[in-house]
């Protein structure tokens, strides 16, 4: 790499560490506990899988409505009020739910604590987002949002490992103390080194229509039309892939839990050198590229049947996460105004936080209506993304 490169990395660097390390924490904070929480309500509080499904399923709404407010707010109030507020209330929000876990209080507490911290998080995420695109050149930014996704990645793969670890030694009460003290240092840490990076003036219209006015704007709504196809693809990663592969393949929670692991080590792994491969190519070609690659990897889990060969389409999927998802987040920055960024980005959180919710229903009627053929479920959930390449390689307007 020649100097000026190098002098230039390093400028990026500086100026995102900050945002990093936030990211970075946040992520080992919350999965070092909160996966254990239906954990907890099952077996410690005997609480039936249906209501610990409702729970989870309310607090990803309220995660989805916190994406649209934290937009809104980081226009009209800056990126780092919104940021260490959100921070700020998510310490004392685990605290309480440290507290409440340890004295075996309501469940409909413990249910409105928990709403409360995924509020607070997809709060923050609008802000953060709004935040590198002020920071990072347009060139700069799909790599910029790719390092950001490292940071997130590497949180999030270390929270389970320790928390696992932990949780051996440790009451359920103790990991949510724990995970307020990793969140108190994030907030310090947020206080401390993050400045303001918008400065000039934001949205001031007020109302729900002023937050939903950004979807008059023809090319911001045609992409966010355009990707819900490839959201809904990715959405299915989690619940439909878990099902596939330990129901109807009889493959062990083990080896789902190693696909899982291979695609946090890919995004780890690959996020910065593919963004840095891939800036600067048209963007139109590069979310093509996106949605094609995963549109490939779930196709041939219709045909694969071995461990090693699943793992390999997990892995094809994930390239496409990698190359899709940084893009995606620079051409909503790219497509917004500096005081609009934020709404932008919050309803761009919306969309996808609709993809990583419907896409479990999608494919689980599609794997009640075809128990016995895996082929048209998982043709049908490629044909999305296949449709999605084809529209992104005819807007040109989205080059960038």
């Amino acid at each position: 790499m020649r100097a000026g490169a190098l002098r230039r990395e390093a400028r990026l660097a500086r100026k995102l560490w900050p945002l990093i390390a936030v990211q970075l924490l946040t992520g080992v904070g919350f999965s070092l506990s909160l996966p254990f929480l239906s954990l907890y309500l099952y077996r410690a509080r005997g609480i039936p899988m249906a209501l610990v499904g409702a729970i989870m399923l309310g607090s990803a709404v309220a995660a989805a409505l916190a994406r649209v407010v934290g937009g809104e707010l980081a226009d009209r109030l800056g990126r780092r009020p919104v940021l260490l507020g959100a921070l700020f209330l998510r310490v004392f929000l685990f605290l309480g739910l440290a507290v409440s876990v340890h004295a075996g209080l309501r469940i409909s507490l413990i249910a409105a604590l928990y709403f409360g911290i995924r509020f607070s998080g997809a709060l923050a995420m609008p802000a953060i987002s709004a935040m590198v695109a002020d920071l990072a050149l347009e060139a700069e930014r799909m790599r910029a949002y790719g390092i950001l996704r490292v940071g997130a990645n590497v949180g999030w793969a270390l929270g389970p490992s320790v928390g696992g670890f932990l949780k051996a030694f440790l009451p359920y009460g103790a990991l949510f103390l724990l995970t307020a003290a990793v969140s108190g240092a994030c907030f310090l840490l947020a206080l401390v080194s993050l400045r303001e990076s918008f400065r000039g003036e934001g949205a001031r219209r007020e109302g729900l229509r002023a937050v939903f006015s950004s979807l008059r704007d023809p090319r911001f709504r045609g992409f966010i039309l355009l990707s819900l196809p490839v959201l809904l693809v990715a959405g299915q990663l989690i619940s439909t892939l878990s099902v596939f592969v330990v129901d109807r393949l009889g493959l062990s929670t083990a080896h789902f839990g190693a696909m899982l692991t291979l695609n946090g080590l890919l995004v780890v792994a690959l996020q910065y050198p593919l963004a840095r491969l891939l800036e600067g190519r048209p963007r139109d070609r590069v979310l093509a590229l996106g949605a094609l690659l995963y549109a490939l990897g779930y196709l041939s889990m219709g045909w694969l049947r071995s461990f090693p060969a699943l793992m390999g389409a997990v892995g094809v999927a994930t390239l496409g996460e990698i190359v899709f998802m940084p893009a995606s987040l620079a051409v909503v920055a790219g497509l917004a105004s500096p005081g609009e960024r934020g709404r932008y980005m919050g309803l761009w959180g919306l969309a996808e936080s609709f993809g990583w919710s419907a896409g479990p229903l999608v494919g689980g009627i599609l794997l009640d209506v075809f128990p016995r053929d895996p082929r048209p479920v998982w043709g049908i959930i490629a044909a999305m993304g296949l449709a999605a390449a084809l529209g992104f390689l005819r807007r040109r307007d989205l080059r960038g």
